[in-house]
């Protein structure tokens, strides 16, 4: 049973093009949420390229490639994070995620795949809802974000929103 669960969690992650949450996969799978956890950990050492994003998993983004990818270095407030993400989906980014530099684990890094508005107002309805704290609150709001885009001038347009609007490290 558990391998014909594994099996099917997997092939159900394939074919979705959206995240899927683990809450959702356990009601599927009439089990815990704890239970896919354990699934997931188990089938990604067995190689799956399954990522666990802010909305849920997703199946093969490691293999995803686009013309184009750059970090950028931010600093803002809370209160300024919708305006930053949308800066930069927006401008035809994709939001790969958000890594910050911990004095006691060095690099951390939080997987987002934010790509368009819709992705942004429910990573922030999320944030809001679960009272949860951003990565950048460990670091006085400094934080790097690798963006993906189709083309080059994409990135360019993000990184000129992200320094009209004050956020962007220079």
């Amino acid at each position: 049973m558990t391998y014909e669960r594994r099996a099917a969690l997997l092939a159900l992650l394939k074919e979705r093009r959206q995240p899927v949450t683990g809450t959702e996969l356990a009601q599927r799978f009439g089990v815990s949420r704890q239970v896919i956890v354990q699934d997931i950990a188990l089938l990604r050492a067995q190689g799956a390229d399954i990522v666990a994003t802010s909305q849920g998993y997703l199946y093969g983004q490691g293999s995803t490639l686009r013309a184009a990818s750059r970090r950028l270095a931010c600093r803002h407030s809370p209160a300024e994070t919708r305006t930053e993400l949308m800066a930069m989906v927006d401008a035809g980014c994709r939001v790969v995620d958000v890594i910050v530099e911990h004095p006691l684990y060095g690099e951390i890094r939080g997987l987002l795949h934010l790509e368009t508005a819709a992705d942004v107002e429910e990573f922030i309805r999320r944030f809001e809802s679960q009272g949860a704290q951003l990565l950048s609150s460990l670091t006085g709001g400094v934080h790097l974000h690798t963006l993906e885009a189709a083309t080059p001038a994409a990135l360019e347009r993000a990184e000129k929103a992200l320094r009209r609007l004050g956020i962007l490290l220079d």
